[in-house]
């Protein structure tokens, strides 16, 4: 058992830190808002920090989970952040979403200071992360990725190194790429089977098992129907990582067309008051439509 620290406990991170402790290691963590990470130790033990800093002291592991580049350049860098807490030898696992430049930054820098950083975003939502089955696509150093594989596993159901500093975070990309346009599809496809006079429920029943079946057709088409949006991944957040997407594919040269287009679909759904509704709310501005 390791002693680890967890910075960020929002919606996947409160439970990927409490897998953590019920894996036996001992978990401090540290949350911008203080109350969160005193409701954490009531309820998983362990201890809280004021600031990350301070969680990382002594952590053989620091991993967190917050927001974007910024909140993850200001958890770790500066006199307050984890890498000043943070020993030589030590492994930072960010299983954040963000883009693959501050991760090779924030890698650099870790580097100077002795202390090793693995990218390793993670795919499979808050029901994913509750349960303790996300799959995390991981980048960095073989050695700093073997000794973290094992704490990785508490909430894994999959993990794998997908290469140098950086990797994990394309291959986010690429999922949420995949995601946004079989969610368009599938929202097209009921919008249609709507207008056509068809029973959505029946329709999927019959297609599910063969070439058009999908995890978000098996697992979101009832609650589209039923339109309710108010679980899975907020909109405001696939909006963040599919600009993510669109400036590395400038970058690369890659071209992402559909992408683009899904991108400003969710632009219309946050028009439509729904920047907290979940990805499969694209099917609600079709139904808004007409």
């Amino acid at each position: 058992m390791a002693k680890v620290a967890f910075l960020g406990l929002g919606v996947m991170g409160y439970p990927m830190a409490g897998h953590l402790a019920a894996a036996g290691h001992e978990v401090t963590v540290y949350n911008r808002t203080a109350a969160k990470a005193d409701a954490w130790v009531a309820q998983h033990g362990g201890a809280a920090a004021p600031t990350p800093a301070e969680a990382a002291k002594g952590a053989e592991f620091v991993l967190s989970c917050v927001g974007n580049d910024d909140d993850l350049r200001q958890v770790c860098t500066g006199a307050d952040g984890a890498f000043a807490g943070m020993a030589a030898g030590s492994v930072f696992v960010d299983h954040t979403t963000v883009s693959a430049a501050v991760t090779r930054e924030l890698h650099a820098a870790g580097n100077e200071m002795g202390i090793s950083l693995v990218d390793a975003p993670v795919s499979g939502g808050q029901a994913g992360a509750e349960n303790g089955q996300l799959v995390v696509m991981c980048g960095g150093d073989e050695d700093a990725y073997k000794r973290a594989e094992p704490i990785i596993d508490s909430f894994a159901k999959a993990c794998r190194r997908m290469g140098e500093s950086g990797a994990g975070q394309l291959t986010k990309m690429v999922n949420q790429i995949c995601i946004a346009g079989l969610v368009q599809g599938l929202s097209e496809g009921l919008h249609f089977a709507e207008k056509a006079g068809l029973d959505g429920r029946a329709v999927i029943d019959v297609i599910g098992g063969g070439a058009a079946g999908s995890w978000q057709m098996l697992n979101r088409y009832e609650t589209m129907l039923d339109d309710h949006f108010e679980h899975g991944f907020a909109v405001d957040w696939m909006r963040k990582d599919l600009n993510i997407c669109l400036s590395t594919a400038d970058e690369t040269g890659a071209s992402l067309p559909v992408t683009a287009l899904v991108d400003q679909f969710y632009k219309d759904v946050q028009k439509m008051g729904g920047g907290r509704w979940d990805t499969s709310s694209l099917f609600k501005r079709l139904r808004a439509m007409g």
